[in-house]
C-alpha cells in the first residue's frame, strides 16, 4: 500500500518515537537508589560515610547513572554529588524551616495549584527522575495528588471554568515523568480551553536523562496550538555536557523557548565565578538564564542555605562580569504572594 507524504511523516514521527520511548525509559530503570552504590560507583569508599545512609529514609536516593558519569570520581565534594547524595544533618530540625515552605499542600483542585492569578501549576506526575536532596517538596503529598486522567479531569475543570488563567504550568514531581502518549492526551484537553493560550513544562529530566527529548514530544510542542516554553533545572556548570546539549538541539530548531532556573545551594553553587561560568554554558547550549532562587526553607535541608547578604553579594560580583541577558534574577518564593519577590540589591 503507497503511503502519501503526511502518513510517512507520521509513520517515520511513531518509529522514532517508538525507539526514544525505549531508550529514555530504559534510562530511567538504570538508577542507583543506594548511596553505597552511589559511592562505589565514584571510587569513593563507603565505610567512610556510613553514618549518612540512614537520611535516605527521610527522602529515597534517585540518581540516573547519565548524571552520574558527570561527578568527578574519588571526590565526596562534587557539586553534582552533593546535590543526590543523603547526609545525616538532614535529621537537624531547624528553626524557621517546615514541611511546606510555601504553603503548597492545600491544592484548589487534586494535582492544581492556583498560586498566581493567570496562571495554574498542574501536578503532571508524582516521581522524579532525579531525587534532590533540597528539594523544597520532598515532603508533599503525592499520595493524595497522584496523577491519572481522572484525577487530571478534575484539575481541567477548573481550569475551565477560570476564565484568568491563561497559562498552564506542567510541574510535579517532574511532568515528562509522564510518556508522550499521556502527555498528547493532556495538552489535547488543555488546548480546547479558549482563554489557554500558553503552556510551560518545568523539567530537570532532561538535565539527567538527555533521551528524554524524543522526536514525538518535540513535533508535539511545535505544533500545538499553545505557545510551549521549557524551564530546565540546571545548578552547576558541570551539569552541561555534550549529550545535553545535542539532546536539546531538535528543541531550538522548533523555536521552542528554552529557560533555566537554579537555586542557590551552600557548597554547590554559592560562588560567582560558578555562577557566571553557568550562565555562559547555558547561553553556549541555547538556553536562556532565567531565576536564580535563594534557598525554600524547607525542614531536612537547612545546610543547603545560605545568607541573603551573602547572596546579594555574589549577584553583584556577577553583574560586574557579565551582560544584562545572561544575568539571572536573583528571587525568593514567598508563600502567599501574588508573584516571585526579586531580591533588592541596593
Amino acid at each position: 500500500m503507497k503511503l502519501e507524504l503526511p502518513q510517512i511523516i507520521t509513520q517515520i514521527d511513531h518509529d522514532l518515537h517508538l525507539c526514544d520511548e525505549k531508550s529514555w525509559q530504559k534510562d530511567l530503570r538504570d538508577v542507583v537508589t543506594e548511596p553505597e552504590k552511589l559511592l562505589t560507583l565514584l571510587n569513593i569508599a563507603p565505610d567512610d560515610y556510613l553514618q549518612h545512609f540512614k537520611a535516605r529514609k527521610l527522602f529515597p536516593v534517585r540518581v540516573p547513572l547519565s548524571f552520574i558519569k558527570r561527578m568527578k570520581k574519588g571526590d565526596f565534594d562534587d557539586p553534582l554529588l552533593k546535590q543526590v547524595m543523603p547526609l545525616s544533618s538532614e535529621f537537624l530540625l531547624s528553626d524557621g524551616y517546615t514541611a511546606d515552605p510555601l504553603n503548597e499542600h492545600d491544592t484548589v483542585a487534586e494535582g492544581l495549584l492556583h498560586k498566581y492569578k493567570s496562571r495554574v501549576l498542574m501536578i503532571v506526575k508524582s516521581a522524579c527522575a532525579i531525587n534532590c536532596r533540597y528539594c523544597f517538596r520532598r515532603h508533599f503529598p503525592y499520595q493524595d495528588n497522584s496523577p491519572n486522567k481522572k484525577r487530571w479531569q478534575s484539575a481541567l475543570d477548573y481550569i475551565a471554568s477560570h476564565n484568568e488563567i491563561s497559562e498552564v504550568i506542567f510541574s510535579g514531581g517532574d511532568p515528562l515523568m509522564a510518556n508522550d502518549d499521556h502527555l498528547t492526551w493532556l495538552i489535547g484537553q488543555i488546548e480546547q480551553i479558549p482563554h489557554v493560550s500558553r503552556l510551560r513544562i518545568h523539567s530537570r529530566l532532561p538535565v539527567v536523562i538527555p533521551n528524554r527529548i524524543t522526536a514525538k514530544l518535540v513535533t508535539l510542542l511545535k505544533c500545538s496550538r499553545l505557545k510551549a516554553t521549557m524551564v530546565l533545572h540546571i545548578n552547576h556548570p558541570n551539569e552541561i555536557n555534550q549529550e545535553l546539549i545535542e539532546a536539546l538541539e531538535p528543541l531550538r530548531e522548533a523555536r521552542i523557548p528554552l529557560f533555566n532556573q537554579s537555586v542557590l545551594l551552600r557548597g554547590i553553587n554559592d560562588d560567582a565565578q560558578v555562577l557566571i561560568n553557568l550562565s555562559e554554558a547555558l547561553f553556549d547550549a541555547g538556553i536562556q538564564p532565567y531565576y536564580l532562587h535563594l534557598f525554600d526553607a524547607v525542614q531536612g535541608a537547612a545546610h543547603f542555605d545560605i545568607a541573603e547578604a551573602d547572596a546579594v553579594a555574589i549577584v553583584k560580583t556577577m553583574l560586574a562580569s557579565l551582560p544584562g541577558f545572561l544575568m539571572p534574577k536573583l528571587v525568593r518564593e514567598i508563600a502567599g504572594q501574588a508573584n516571585k519577590t526579586p531580591i533588592n540589591l541596593a
